[in-house]
Order: structure tokens, then sequence, then C-alpha cells
């Protein structure tokens, strides 16, 4: 087969509504819920955990749809968030399975909802955090399950997170500092809140409290103070001592996974090219050793159930959908539920592939690599697809994105630039306030590296991504037109100035953070200005297709608008595409399919790809 034979597989097949996503088993093992289209809008579907094909539909939103949802140690209640048309004022629902009757427990309007802890320990009792009376800071308040009463318990002192145990008491919290550090506060026996952890700026962004042992004795705590990754400690409570559980040199611990009666870990992830297990508990790993055998790709667990006798599991691949299974852990048996997509495997896939490249000043950079199947690997198209975040990072898996590039002819290219999220602080950190510079300079030393070896042809070369990655497609056209041919942005800030004046109001605890990494708009305005690609705009010479969500609360209508008039006094070539029913992405299928086809014949024009 040649690749002009391969079978274009259908945009609605890559982004329309998965079949079935998210599932989950209830507390007592009986029920399982999931995530799946009604009348084309996801809603939650529960049904018997021995028969998937039985569940029904609980909700049934005809909106942007319902993803976040869990069940409740009650054995009758499951609870949902859901916002209006992506402004992320989270809601908290309670719906009783029994009745079908569902109630709405926070019902301001203009605050975000979240769920802070909840356990079999404490069945009818839920911990919710709400900016209720602030909308810059999240009180505690306690739901009762079977009344649906919240009770404030916690005022926020000023947090931008808080800790809390498995009995549910508030046990410190999290304050970030001026010049973008953090302060964890433990709570003492007299009631208040003392010093703990004093973390500098260069370790925030990799020093977290993962949680507290079952009988209290200990915290576990992910810290990079002293080491470059971030490292697993259980520290003493008692004495203070720290005992070192799980470390890499050169890689932050990903994932922990812990004993759901003890508490304790028996195992961390380390995301490198791929995901690797280390196991402190070796019985536990024993039982994850024997599930990789069995399966093909990287895998999860679920632990939902109380007994912790059955766990859900998925098995991720790269170039095939992503499957899930039930697995006994007392008969071993390990049976097959659903994929998210089973339309997927009427395609060949092209696998996602690790590569790696030396930046122009000595770092070496990572990502991930998607070639279209049966093509010659020889001075082919390619798509620079930028990850958002930033500080997030790219991961070897299904991607729909890659899949919908190289299916189209054009290499996916994936860079987890410095700043991303997982190679230790000196990595992450070497993105500080580095926004359109080494940030950028890596995005385009990746294309270098990658013409060298003959695989992608330099004159067409486009650049493309959501929020970061828009910002950095942005960035492309104005800082360097002469290395792409076109750019796609997807809700990115076109000016740093007015982004950061703009943050929602309950991330303004947090806003060292962001002075600290993007910079400061008070004592840095000129340089934000010089790093915003509207102040460039002169400079773009390269068609841009721009798309935003009206309602997004992170980078709001305005960051398009004001390129889209920029460009439009210009004369500049560009289209525009506004999303009045969307926040900061796309939720609704008929608008990713607006969106993904005009994306597909701007890029087939400039770039010469295929087009469904």
């Amino acid at each position: 087969m040649t690749y002009d034979a391969v079978p274009l597989i259908p945009r609605d097949v890559l982004f329309g509504n998965p079949d079935r996503i998210s599932p989950t088993l209830s507390p007592d093992g009986t029920r399982i819920g999931y995530v799946a289209p009604e009348d084309g809008v996801l809603n939650v579907w529960v049904g018997p955990a021995d028969d998937p094909s039985a569940a029904r539909p609980v909700t049934h939103d005809r909106g942007r749809g319902i993803r976040m949802f869990m069940f409740c140690h009650d054995d009758r209640t499951l609870v949902y968030l859901q916002d209006t048309d992506g402004d992320e004022d989270w809601r908290m629902y309670a719906l009783d399975l029994r009745t079908g009757e569902a109630a709405l427990v926070t019902p301001q309007t203009g605050v975000t909802a979240g769920i802070l802890e909840h356990n079999h320990w404490h069945p009818t009792t839920m911990l919710v955090a709400l900016n209720a009376d602030n909308p810059a800071l999240h009180d505690i308040y306690r739901l009762d399950l079977e009344t649906r009463e919240l009770t404030k318990v916690e005022t926020n002192p000023g947090y931008a997170g808080w800790l809390v145990d498995s009995d549910l008491r508030v046990r410190g919290g999290v304050a970030m500092t001026e010049d973008g550090g953090a302060v964890i506060y433990r709570r003492g026996d007299d009631g208040t809140d003392h010093t703990w952890f004093d973390i500098g700026a260069d370790d925030v962004a990799t020093t977290d409290v993962v949680g507290f042992s079952r009988d209290g004795s200990a915290a576990y705590v992910l810290s990079s103070v002293d080491v470059n990754a971030a490292r697993l400690l259980r520290v003493d409570l008692a004495t203070g001592s720290e005992t070192v559980l799980a470390a890499d040199p050169s890689y932050d611990v990903a994932g922990v996974a812990m004993h759901p009666e003890t508490l304790e870990p028996q195992a961390v992830t380390f995301v490198k090219e791929r995901k690797e297990w280390v196991y402190l508990d070796e019985s536990f790993g024993a039982e994850i050793d024997e599930l990789r055998s069995r399966l093909h790709g990287e895998i999860g667990l679920s632990r939902t159930v109380r007994d912790d006798r059955t766990w859900m599991v998925h098995d991720m691949l790269s170039d095939g959908p992503v499957r899930f299974y039930r697995f006994d852990r007392d008969s071993r048996t390990l049976t097959y539920l659903f994929s998210h997509r089973p339309e997927l495997e009427e395609y060949e896939l092209a696998p996602m592939e690790p590569f790696s490249f030396t930046a122009r000043d000595g770092l070496t950079v990572h990502g991930y690599l998607t070639f279209p199947r049966e093509a010659d690997r020889s001075a082919l198209p390619a798509v620079l697809n930028v990850h958002g975040g930033p500080w997030a990072r790219d991961t070897w898996g299904y991607n729909p994105e890659a899949q919908w590039f190289a299916n189209r002819g054009y290499v996916c290219v994936q860079v987890n630039f410095r700043g991303s999220t997982g190679y230790g602080k000196a990595f992450g950190n070497a993105g500080n306030k580095q926004w359109g510079r080494t940030m950028h300079t890596d995005l385009l030393d990746a294309v270098d590296h990658l013409v060298a070896l003959g695989h992608v042809d330099r004159d067409r070369v486009g650049i493309y991504g959501g929020s970061y990655g828009g910002y950095a497609a942005l960035a492309g056209a104005a800082f360097t037109p002469d290395v792409f041919r076109c750019g796609v942005d997807l809700v990115g800030p076109s000016n740093l100035l007015t982004l950061l004046a703009s943050v929602p109001e309950y991330w303004k605890p947090q806003i060292a953070f962001m002075h600290s990494r993007v910079g400061n708009p008070d004592t840095e305005a000129d340089m934000l200005w010089e790093r915003s690609p509207l102040s460039q705009v002169d400079q773009i010479r390269i068609p841009l297709l721009v798309a935003q969500g009206k309602n997004d609360p992170r980078v709001k209508v305005a960051e398009a608008e004001q390129i889209v008039a920029a460009l439009a006094d210009k004369g500049l070539d560009h289209e525009y595409l506004l999303f009045e029913d969307e926040g900061h992405g796309l939720a609704k299928p008929e608008n990713r399919e607006r969106f993904y086809a005009a994306a597909e014949s701007f890029l087939a024009e400039h770039l010469g790809g295929r087009v469904q």
C-alpha cells in the first residue's frame, strides 16, 4: 500500500463524541458509571457492573454535556459538576440513584465548586470548596449527602489550596508568596496554622503534599528541595524526619498509587519517553506486572470499589482506542468491557514515536513524532502541534490530533519545550519568562533537527496549538514568519499584558506564580509587550486561522479580537471562528466539526495535505 491509498479517517470518528469514556465502579461494586452521548450530548450513564450494555442515562443535559462525576459511599448518591457554555463556574448536583432526582447543591451564580474529600470512612459527608463569599478564595463547606445541606466549616485565610485528611479534618493550607514561592502551613493542636515548609520559587512547581497516612502520623510529600526532580518523601509528623521512598535524578514522580485502607504508597510512576513504574509494595507490583503482561500499552488503574478486590483498568495505545477492563483480583479474571471509540478499530492508525534533540544552548529536549502510514519519511510536510499549559507536557498514547495530522499526510511534531513539566525543576525553570524566547526557539530547533534528518520539508511546516499552543502559533507568525507556512491558533493569548490583567478571580491567589513564570506587568510591562504577538503584528506574513470560545474565562475573547482586528486593519490573510457557546476549548461535537473542517481545509491549502 502507498500513502495515497491509506483510507481517510473521518473527522467525526476522530473528533466526534466518544462512545464511552471515564468508566468507574461504584464503591459497593454493584454499578458501573461512564460518560456517553444521549441524543448527541455527553451525559452520565449508570448500569449493572457486570453488564455495562444495560446502562441508561441518569443525566439529560442538552448543552455542552457532563464529563465530571463520582459515585458516593452512601451507595445511593452520584454527584456531578456542570458549567454554563464553558464559563467554568462549576455547579455541583447530587443525584439520587434510586429515584433519579437531582438537586443543585451549590446554587450560587458566578461561583465554582470542587470536591475536596469524600471517602468510605465518612460515607454521608463530603467536603466541598466554594468561592461563594470571596471570588478569589475557596472556603470549605460540609455537604450532608442525606439532607443535601451545605454548611460552611472553614473560612479561607488566603490559601491557594487546602490540606485535608481522610477524617475530613483540615490539616493546613498552601499560600503563595510574592516572589512566586509558597508556604505550606500545618494546623497545630491549638487549632492554629503554623509554617511547615517554605518553598522557594524554583521548587514551587515540583513540590506538593500528596496526602496523609490513615493513622495521621505521616504525610507524603513530593519535593524537589535540594535535588533536581520531585521525589516522594514520607514525613514523620511527630519528629519531622524525612524518608525518601522514590526518586529519579531527571524525572519528577508523576503519580502515586496509595493503599486504599492505610493510604500508604504502593507504587509511583515516572513519565519518561513512556510510563515507568517503581514498586514500593512487591505484591502490588506483581499484580501490575501481571496486568502489563496481559495488555499491550500503558495501563492505568481506578480503585473505587471499597474492598479493593475489583479494579477498573484501562489500556492506552498510541495507535488504537483506549480499552477498558474489569479485573477480579481473586479469580485473576480480566474482562474486556469496551473501548472509547470502537470505530477506530476499522482504520490503520499511526504509532507515536519518541524523539529527542539538542537545543541551540545544549539543553536536551524530548518529544514525539507521528508519521503518515506508508509514506516515505523524506521531505514531508509537517505540523508542529504545540501543547497548552504551558506547565504541562505531551505523553505517549492515543492522540486524535496526532492521528488526524498523520492521516492527512503531515508529520505531527510534538515538543516538550523547556518549561514543560515532568523533567525536573532545572528543565521547568529554564522556561521562566521565556515565552516567545527560548521556549519558542526550542520549537524552531525541533524543526531544524527534523529537516536535517531529511524527514521534513522546510518550506511546508505549519504551527498549530491551543491555549499556550495558540500563543506559540501566533508567536511563530509574528516573531519567526520565515519558519512557518501557516498557523492555527485556538484560544491562545495575543497580548500577555491583557492576559495577566484578566485572569479569573479564583486564580489570583496564584498570580505571583504567573508573574514569576511569565512576567510581572507592574515591573516588566515592556518585556511582556515585546513578547506579545500583537506587538509584532507588522511582521506577520503567513496566513492565520484564529478560533475562540466567547465564554473563555482563562483567555478572554479580547485576546482573539485584538489580533484579528490588527490582522484585518493590515490586510493580512486570516480566518476567524468565534464560538458563542464555548469556553477554553470546544466541547460540542458540532463546534469541533466546524473547527476541524476549517483547519483541515486551511492546512491543505497551505501545506498540501489531504482533505475529507
